[in-house]
């Protein structure tokens, strides 16, 4: 198993847990990416805090978020991951979404013909890198679970064999069924922030294809700024080119705002649940605010190109990265009209025809590894 971001693992938590109390399953835990750096908040601490021994620490994130950085990033943990191969030997890797460490690690198992288990393929998200970084993945790997029929199609698309793609429990959803939720005053203690009468959740990220990370997170501040009676929490970018460029202006949001706002490295999966439980709308461009979101019953003001083309529930307002569309969308979102779309909202990524959880899928993985046939529809 291979994670590499805190949102990733959060969503893995389960899974893992399943994994290593399972008799029939010997866990091997690789970290690698964000998890060990500093400036992410060295993230494989919250792995160990939860009881799980990590079997390998693949370096692969240079101080760099250039695309030549990121690049070389890559190649580093190609090198790291060919060598944790090598000693661990495993029987299967199981990786989920679409970034570059998580190719990185595909890459080196597919060369050592070790069969991947790939967790999300299937989505689409046309203003990132990552939406050809997934179909890569794809193409890797022997076993497919995806969260609903329309990735499953779209993977057998791909050219994979239907009999190796499997819709199975989503994975957040999963986590959001198994894990418990913080009290407001809970959260209030943990985050070190007093809650207002209206809360926003912040996460933006580098869209990474053709939109401006800077202009687009000014354009967000100013909008944010409209909105004086809100308190704001912000979750800090994934390491994706310009993602520092964000987070610098974020942090000066919060100096000139610091009795309003907040920003965190990192939240944990208590502490972001705690936030969608408790918080009015969720702004961004992050997938959470797509996948998780509707599930809490919040609204989500989802900003750009970054999440073009993935499904959403009705709950999702889309707009432009401009201040005053940005601002009209969390009106709307806040609106008691909204509300009650919002409470009615069914959320794709809950697929009740799905009763396998990925352990159970698994379970029945072919483990030959090697090359595969392309499956023509």
């Amino acid at each position: 198993m291979v994670t590499g971001t805190r949102a990733e693992y959060g969503l893995l938590y389960w899974l893992i847990r399943d994994l290593e109390s399972a008799q029939d399953f010997d866990l091997q835990l690789m970290a690698t990416g964000m998890h060990l750096s500093p400036e992410f908040g060295l993230t494989y601490k919250v792995i160990e805090s939860d009881g799980f021994a990590i079997d390998a620490r693949v370096e692969s994130l240079l101080s760099s978020d250039t695309p030549v950085g990121i690049a070389k990033s890559t190649g580093l943990g190609l090198i790291g991951f060919a060598d944790a191969f090598g000693r661990l030997a495993p029987d299967i890797v199981v990786v989920l979404g679409d970034r570059y460490e998580i190719l990185a690690a595909a890459f080196a198992a597919y060369i050592a013909r070790i069969p991947i288990a790939h967790i999300g393929g299937g989505e689409v998200t046309e203003g990132a890198v990552d939406e050809a970084i997934r179909h890569m993945i794809t193409k890797m790997s022997s076993l497919h679970i995806v969260a609903n029929e329309t990735y499953r199609r779209r993977v057998i698309q791909l050219g994979e064999d239907p009999e190796s793609v499997h819709v199975g429990k989503n994975a957040t959803l999963e986590y959001l069924d198994r894990a418990s939720s913080l009290s407001r005053e809970e959260l209030e203690a943990s985050l070190g922030f007093k809650l207002g009468r209206v809360n926003f959740l912040v996460t933006y990220h580098p869209a990474t294809l053709g939109e401006d990370a800077s202009a687009g997170c000014t354009e967000l501040l100013a909008a944010l700024d409209l909105f004086q009676e809100a308190k704001i929490v912000f979750t800090y970018p994934n390491s994706d080119t310009d993602g520092r460029v964000i987070i610098g202006m974020i942090e000066k949001f919060v100096e000139r705002n610091i009795d309003r706002a907040a920003a965190f490295v990192s939240l944990g999966g208590a502490r972001y649940l705690g936030c969608l439980a408790h918080f009015d709308v969720v702004i961004g461009n992050s997938s959470s605010g797509l996948i998780e979101a509707p599930t809490f019953r919040i609204p989500t003001v989802n900003i750009g190109e970054r999440q073009r083309g993935r499904l959403r529930a009705a709950s999702v307002i889309d707009c432009r990265p401009e201040r005053s569309d940005i601002a009209n969308a969390v009106s709307r979102a806040l609106s008691p009209e909204f509300a009650e779309v919002t409470r009615s909202a069914v959320n794709p990524y809950c697929d009740a025809r799905a009763p396998k959880s990925a352990i159970d899928i698994l379970r029945g993985a072919d483990l030959k590894g090697g090359m595969k046939k392309f499956f023509d529809i």
